[in-house]
């Protein structure tokens, strides 16, 4: 499946659903009406434009007689219907006592299906069933039923096999959906001590967003062995660090899990302008972007003083020795100046003042997130 957006006209489109995935629920629909209509002699009436692509699909499919016939309606101008269907081209073929089958390529709210029922009702047809690729559960307000469903998708505009925005895209072999430009996605940082993960709990909460920690998820990973945690414990056990796609790939895989969140905050990731590039290119992919690269800033002597208090209870070894905690501190500011470079040509970047009470810095946090 491709990995980058399109655009039609005016608008930018994402991947949705693959060639594959459409196969497979064509497969699925001709299954159903190879079986229930083996000795029906059925009349499937496609209705065009969109459904030419699924029709021919399904029609040859069919292992018994048919006819095929052809309707044209239109109740679509741009992204959003217009709940009138007009009848541009009509059905004359004789059904009367007939079973009929309404080809769809989608259906959502039924009115080019309701229309068309009344048509097959008026003129005599003994049964009639609708067959469609997609169907929109959320959408629909008729009673009508829809006996053979190939994909049941959430209310979103779709282009593709068959389906267009104002003409183009119906040659699509996949289907994409339109891009969605509202998600926060954030780049949280800050050096050790700098109450950063308190901040991601609460941001978490506050937005609804999905909270990504690189540690965490190398910890995910490895635990339950899966195929990346192994690789990833392969260059580990070297003492190698592990290679900037294995952790991308594990990133990504993260996000394909929350195909509705509502942004996310990736907590310790990226490391390096390579790492910045690749996750810019698959958020692409999802139709958004990076939105902020938001960091806490607190003077190095007050983190020193705050993880050596924090190590008389973490039992952590690495916040008892000053010495160790001085040179992480270093390593993040050596780390943090690519990104904050990348990211403030990009103007990206949110220095935010890290000391003072824990509902303060939010407040900080949520003036800068609210303006994105």
């Amino acid at each position: 499946m491709s990995n980058s957006f399109i655009k039609l006209h005016d608008l930018h489109f994402v991947p949705f659903i693959s060639e594959n995935e459409i196969v497979k629920a064509i497969d699925k629909v001709s299954d159903g009406l190879n079986h229930d209509l083996k000795d029906k002699k059925p009349l499937f009436i496609a209705v065009l434009n969109g459904a030419f692509m699924f029709a021919s699909e399904i029609i040859k499919r069919f292992d018994y007689e048919c006819e095929v016939s052809f309707v044209k309606l239109a109740s679509y101008s741009g992204t959003e219907t217009t709940h009138e269907v007009k009848e541009l081209v009509g059905l004359d073929q004789e059904i009367s006592g007939r079973t009929v089958v309404i080809l769809e390529d989608i259906v959502d709210t039924g009115n080019t299906v309701e229309v068309l029922a009344k048509m097959l009702e008026e003129k005599g047809c003994s049964d009639y069933k609708i067959a469609t690729l997609f169907y929109k559960p959320e959408a629909y307000t008729k009673e009508v039923a829809i006996t053979y469903t190939g994909i049941e998708i959430e209310n979103r505009f779709i282009v593709g096999y068959g389906l267009d925005y104002n003409g183009l895209g119906r040659n699509l072999t996949q289907v994409y959906q339109l891009k969605s430009n509202n998600m926060t996605n954030l780049v949280l940082f800050g050096p050790p001590g700098a109450g950063k993960g308190t901040q991601a709990e609460v941001l978490k909460q506050k937005y609804d967003l999905v909270h990504i920690s690189t540690g965490d998820v190398f910890r995910y990973n490895i635990k339950n062995a899966t195929e990346l945690g192994t690789l990833a414990k392969s260059y580990m056990d070297k003492g190698q660090l592990v290679p900037d796609e294995v952790t991308i790939n594990m990133l990504n895989a993260e996000v394909d899990k929350k195909p509705n969140a509502k942004g996310f905050i990736f907590d310790g990731f990226p490391r390096n302008e390579a790492q910045a590039d690749s996750l810019a290119k698959f958020l692409e992919t999802k139709g958004t972007e990076v939105r902020a690269m938001v960091a806490l800033e607190v003077d190095d002597e007050v983190l020193v003083q705050r993880l050596l208090e924090r190590g008389k209870t973490s039992g952590r070894p690495d916040d008892a020795d000053e010495g160790v905690i001085r040179n992480r501190i270093k390593i993040y500011y050596d780390e943090t100046a690519i990104l904050k470079d990348y990211y403030q040509k990009q103007d990206k970047y949110f220095g935010i003042d890290g000391v003072g009470g824990v509902d303060e810095i939010t407040q900080r946090l949520s003036n800068v997130i609210d303006t994105l």
